[in-house]
């Protein structure tokens, strides 16, 4: 392959495997507040003030299902029983965020 043509396919390979976005990159200061100003109210220290058994928890997560950002950020978005929907209050990003941050804190027993 001539050396043009292999140095573009590099390029362009990189191009793409390149995040488009570097905001996009989690950020659990940004997790912390927007679950501060968000969360805080029922989730506090990772409890449940309204289902005890469907906290934030390590263990309740796993349980539950909800021990992955995909599955957290699903959930904050879209809400379900007494948990409300925040995709019209939050950006894409701020749900990313919590939801890392939520684990992140789960993985820490969410001691400060």
């Amino acid at each position: 392959m001539p050396r043009p043509l292999a140095a573009l396919i590099i390029a362009l390979t990189l191009l793409v495997l390149t995040p488009s976005n570097p905001a996009l990159a989690t950020d659990f200061t940004n997790g912390a507040q927007v679950f501060a100003a968000n969360c805080a109210a029922c989730h506090s220290g990772g409890g449940n003030i309204i289902r005890r058994g469907k906290n934030l928890k390590r263990r309740a997560l796993g349980r539950n299902k909800m021990n992955s950002i995909k599955a957290i950020s699903s959930l904050v978005t879209n809400g379900k029983y007494a948990m409300p929907a925040y995709k019209d209050r939050l950006s894409y990003q701020q749900i990313q965020d919590v939801a890392a941050y939520v684990l992140q804190q789960a993985d820490n027993n969410w001691k400060s």
